[in-house]
């Protein structure tokens, strides 16, 4: 009997194996239905998200308010802090323990972030790559966390994994509760020109250090009703899921430093010169150009030294989830106002002589621009200050401030490639603070929805700035040669940052290209800005996911774009669209021989048989085709339906063209025609995705003219990305090879 059993067991289990392959192999083919709803991709709606894309009336977000006190030692470029963090428990739910993020920790010698990538024996390496590889000592730069209390003072348990330490709370923290405990830790200050990462210092020649610090304390991770603590590692290419909150920060540096930092200085008259005090005040009311506050002489000045007294800046800030420093003796600063609403907003540069001419010439002009851009296409830049900081190699994002690279030759000669990169790199970190400062996207999860949005909006921004500016990204054209070859066998947009090969083209580029190509192509610019626009106002200062982006374009605009989220983000899929055939029609009264006229429906009944006109196919292009008036049954019919008026406004076609498109590529994407006739005219039509709903393969459309058309061109301004243009003409052109 057990045998018997042991055979049924298998054979019922061979069965359900062999449905489970059937059911998994159907979820990885694509469906040849590529215009049905995203239920099976996207999260189900509730009270915290709605199908809207809107917050739900149950939606909820934590808070972490932060008190700091932080030493920096530039002799020994090491930073101690002590830190008081009060968080808010929103959520419905208990909390037994609180998970901190340690960034920093990527720095540690033996951190599992350098060995989470295959490597090999380079067959030559230069000295200095050797050195660093195999001699050297590895630089200890991670957190040393000295304690952990409570409010009285009493240690609190805690555990750290890597990037992440929990936090065991005595007891739960219930809803409506909060708790507030204190972190004291120091740790090494990386040379980011050494040792890599998104902040550290820079060591000039004369011996200054140049500082952005970021990462530099522990920070709370975001607890929330999509993945409850997010508390995935820092490996390093994701960057950071963040908690809004309130700071209040005490930074102390050596005297002969100027800083900037995220938030409200507190006390200037401490840190400025009475001369440096009257210029700001100056550039506060300075909307056209900037005020110099530091000058390039102060600054040249400062840097010939090394002061040994320390001086104390005082920054707070609100709303904010994180907090950046820069500081130096090295920074010049200057700073304007721009008008953005009923408000005046700073817009401020700091850099070194290095960065001069440039900086002086352009930062402090792009900040302002940026925030005026930006805020035209979402809301009103909320913060009083947005400040660009001139660091070697970097370009990075905070709130109100940001890092950004480019510098002149030691002669001050710029070339365009330096020019446009710095201006390109500048609105790209300011507009970060819209993308994912305020609209608090999951950096750590999704890439894309910070760097991919904030990059459409660059380009839109750098269009604005000059018209022909060299921009890298955004135009449909420029991910083609990324698509049509580099992307094969990798991965879509919507997959988890970590596992991302080609970052620039996978979480900028492409998802950038995608909403170009929807603002001009599919939905038009009216409807695509409002619809942004409202995604932007309903998550500001909130946690989105692309579901919410996703709907949110579609609840505001009245337009279905299930199937370009599908294709363009959850796939790798291309589009090439082809002109297959064209065949060229003539009207006649007179039926040729063997023709059948189907009986005519109801809703027609005039066409009766004898009152019908005949296209027939010209296939030589020679065959008479008799005009309008010339074919009695149609003549009648005028007659009889309209006014003599009513006729002179008829359209009067002598030529009919029935063109089949065919699409070798798997997305479906708008068909744009480019009819050019005779006479060098030219007219443009447009057709929607959806004429490729009811056949993948192939389609056909009849274009009736009063001219002969000498050529047609899909896609002639390269709007769509279409990834093969060779059968894009009719007729048929040569195309040029790479030595022509």
């Amino acid at each position: 009997m057990k045998k018997y059993t042991i055979l049924l067991f298998l054979f019922v289990f061979q069965i359900a194996f062999a449905q489970q392959k059937e059911t998994d192999k159907q979820k990885s083919e694509p469906t040849t239905d590529k215009f049905r709803q995203m239920y099976d991709l996207l999260a189900t709606p509730n009270m915290y998200r709605t199908a809207s894309g809107a917050p739900g009336p149950e939606y909820y977000q934590q808070q972490a308010d932060y008190k700091m006190d932080l030493v920096l030692d530039d002799k020994k470029a090491r930073l101690d802090g002590v830190e008081t963090i009060t968080y808010h428990n929103n959520a419905k739910e208990q909390l037994d323990y609180l998970w901190i993020q340690l960034d920093q920790n990527s720095q540690n010698p033996n951190s599992v972030t350098k060995k989470r990538n295959s490597n090999s024996v380079d067959p030559a390496i230069s000295v200095q790559g050797f050195s660093k590889n195999y001699l050297e000592e590895k630089f200890d730069g991670g957190f040393k966390i000295e304690y952990v209390k409570d409010a009285s003072g009493k240690a609190l348990l805690y555990t750290v994994n890597e990037t992440m330490m929990r936090i065991d709370l005595p007891k739960p923290l219930l809803h409506g509760e909060k708790i507030s405990f204190t972190i004291k830790w120091w740790y090494n200050i990386n040379n980011y020109m050494v040792q890599g990462g998104r902040s550290g210092y820079e060591r000039f020649e004369d011996g200054n250090n140049l500082y952005v610090l970021a990462q530099f304390y522990p920070r709370m991770a975001v607890y929330n009703d999509v993945e409850g603590w997010q508390n995935m590692q820092f490996w390093g290419s994701g960057e950071f899921a963040l908690t809004f909150g309130n700071y209040e920060v005490n930074i102390t540096v050596p005297a002969d430093h100027i800083m900037e930092a995220t938030g409200v200085l507190q006390n200037p008259k401490e840190v400025f010169t009475s001369e440096q005090l009257k210029r700001y005040a100056q550039a506060e009311k300075s909307y056209d150009n900037p005020v110099i506050i530091v000058t390039q002489a102060e600054a040249m000045q400062a840097e010939k030294g090394f002061s040994d007294k320390k001086k104390t800046w005082k920054f707070k800030a609100e709303n904010v989830r994180d907090f950046g420093i820069s500081t130096s003796r090295k920074f010049i600063f200057d700073a304007m106002a721009v008008k953005l609403g009923d408000k005046d907003v700073m817009a401020t540069s700091l850099y070194p002589k290095e960065g001069n001419p440039l900086w002086e010439q352009y930062s402090t002009r792009v900040v302002a621009h940026t925030l005026r851009s930006y805020s035209k296409y979402t809301f009103d830049y909320p913060y009083p200050k947005a400040v660009s900081v001139n660091a070697q190699d970097q370009g990075m994002e905070y709130p109100m401030i940001c890092w950004n690279f480019g510098r002149p030759e030691k002669d001050g000669t710029t070339s365009d490639g330096v020019k446009y990169g710095m201006i390109g790199v500048i609105i790209h970190e300011v507009g970060h603070n819209y993308f994912p400062m305020i609209v608090n996207s999951d950096e750590r999860q999704w890439s894309w929805m910070d760097e991919g949005l904030n990059t459409f909006l660059q380009y839109l921004t750098e269009l604005e700035f000059q018209a022909d500016f060299p921009t890298r990204r955004g135009p449909a054209k420029l991910i083609v040669p990324y698509m049509s070859g580099e992307q094969s066998g990798l991965e879509p947009i919507m997959t988890n940052s970590e596992n991302i090969r080609q970052f620039g083209n996978n979480a900028y580029a492409k998802p950038a290209t995608g909403l170009n190509i929807l603002r001009e192509v599919v939905m038009g610019r009216e409807l695509f800005d409002f619809a942004f626009k409202t995604y932007a106002n309903r998550w500001k200062f909130k946690h989105p996911t692309p579901e919410d982006f996703f709907r949110t374009m579609e609840d505001a605009s009245a337009v279905d774009l299930d199937w370009f989220w599908r294709g363009w983000f959850y796939t790798t899929w291309v589009n090439d669209i082809g002109i297959k055939e064209v065949k060229s029609f003539v009207v006649t009264d007179k039926a040729p021989a063997g023709i059948k006229v189907e009986q005519p429906s109801r809703r027609n009944r005039f066409n009766l048989e004898g009152k019908m006109v005949y296209m027939i196919e010209d296939s030589n292009g020679k065959t008479k085709a008799l005009k309008i008036e010339d074919i009695k049954p149609l003549e009648e019919y005028l007659k009889s339906n309209f006014t003599a008026e009513e006729r002179t406004k008829l359209k009067t076609p002598n030529y009919f063209y029935q063109v089949t498109f065919d699409k070798p590529g798997e997305l479906v994407m708008p068909i744009l025609v480019e009819l050019t006739f005779e006479d060098g005219t030219t007219e443009n039509h447009s057709f929607p995705a959806q004429i490729w709903r009811l056949n993948d393969k192939e389609v056909s459309r009849v274009f009736a003219t009063e001219k002969k058309i000498s050529k047609i061109v899909i896609d002639p301004k390269l709007l769509t990305a279409d990834i093969d243009v060779t059968n894009n003409t009719w007729p048929k052109e040569a195309v040029k090879s790479k030595f022509d």
